[in-house]
């Protein structure tokens, strides 16, 4: 595993980064003292933050944490499986990333050298893989323990808070996993940032949290439960951002990252609410009780329940709102960053309008 060297992909690295800059500055236009001022700024901001590994660039939210690392100036590092390079959409995505200034390096979580050679170069790890590979950050761990140089490493969580969900027993160990990753982690003693993030934007409010529904309801409308239990939704390029921020901030060191932004936490009688009066007409309501949600996920196979059993968590449960950050020892995102611009629901759902 290395440098990438083929396929078109540029080598570099943050050395040969910042050559490459000082190069492209002095060799500059008629206006060589502004235009050197500009990038020797901009290769100090880089030397003093982070250096960020992120597993999972290609990913649907990896994407957009190595982008917001590039964007808030961390010299970026992406892992990256051989198979990624040989993929339509994921190769595109890299060659767009190492266009962007990331270093990419070949190596897998199943390949502990190409982790160890990865490590050695970084300050931060992000990993963002499926929840369903979990239990695979086990070697990154060790490898991360064992290099003894990793000043913070999140996990791949981002989603509701496996150590506050209610769901015990009906969720296909889809929690579990997360928070036993937490506890590996803990026990490591590796430095940590876990990120609860609730629900992406991208997942149930495209169809106004109508399961088998593509886009939000125009004549009638499902509300499970009595409709006032509040949920969260965030977009993920606004995660990657908060996530970002938190890498070098000693406020969020060994503490929960919970993002509840004003604006995107709302229930569902408010969500409706809000659409109807988008579309300027009033939906038929239909309200489904607690137990005939809970039969429903009963006679619904799985995976095909699974989106129940979530809205159950958040809109049943509370189980992205009932209980207070602080008082949990955790920290709340736009508390922390409120310079950070986030898409509110109500912006995004005039984009289904």
């Amino acid at each position: 595993m290395g440098l990438l060297q083929s396929q078109g992909f540029l080598e570099q690295d943050p050395l040969h980064r910042r050559d490459r800059i000082r190069r492209k500055v002095y060799r500059g236009g008629k206006r060589k003292g502004q235009v050197n001022f500009y990038w020797k700024s901009e290769v100090n901001d880089m030397e003093k933050k982070s250096r960020v590994l992120v597993i999972g660039a290609t990913g649907r939210l990896g994407r957009h944490l190595a982008e917001a690392s590039l964007r808030f100036s961390h010299p970026t590092f992406a892992l990256v499986r051989d198979s990624s390079f040989s993929h339509p959409l994921k190769s595109q995505n890299l060659q767009s990333l190492s266009n962007a200034g990331a270093t990419l390096l070949r190596g897998s979580l199943q390949d502990e050298a190409s982790l160890i050679e990865a490590l050695k170069q970084v300050d931060v790890v992000i990993c963002a893989i499926s929840p369903t590979q979990a239990l695979d950050q086990k070697l990154l761990i060790r490898a991360i323990k064992q290099v003894g140089c990793i000043k913070r490493f999140i996990p791949s969580e981002f989603g509701l808070d496996p150590d506050k969900v209610q769901v015990s027993g009906m969720h296909y160990n889809f929690f579990s996993p997360k928070a036993e990753i937490r506890r590996l982690v803990e026990e490591q003693g590796i430095p940590y940032t876990f990120v609860s993030c609730n629900f992406f934007m991208s997942y149930l409010l495209p169809s106004l949290v109508q399961p088998g529904l593509t886009s939000p309801p125009r004549d009638q409308v499902t509300i499970f439960g009595h409709g006032n239990t509040k949920g969260v939704f965030v977009q993920e390029k606004d995660i990657a951002s908060f996530t970002i921020r938190a890498v070098d901030d000693p406020r969020t060191l060994n503490k929960v990252l919970h993002l509840r932004p004003p604006g995107n936490v709302y229930s569902m009688n408010e969500l409706v609410g809000i659409w109807e009066t988008k579309i300027a007409k009033k939906l038929q309501k239909i309200y489904l009780s607690e137990q005939e949600l809970l039969n429903r996920i009963t006679e619904t196979p799985y995976p095909e329940n699974l989106d129940l059993i979530f809205i159950y968590s958040a809109f049943i449960k509370g189980d992205q709102t009932y209980f207070d950050v602080e008082a949990s020892g955790g920290v709340e995102g736009t508390k922390l960053y409120p310079e950070v611009n986030y898409t509110t629901i109500s912006e995004y759902l005039d984009t289904l309008l």
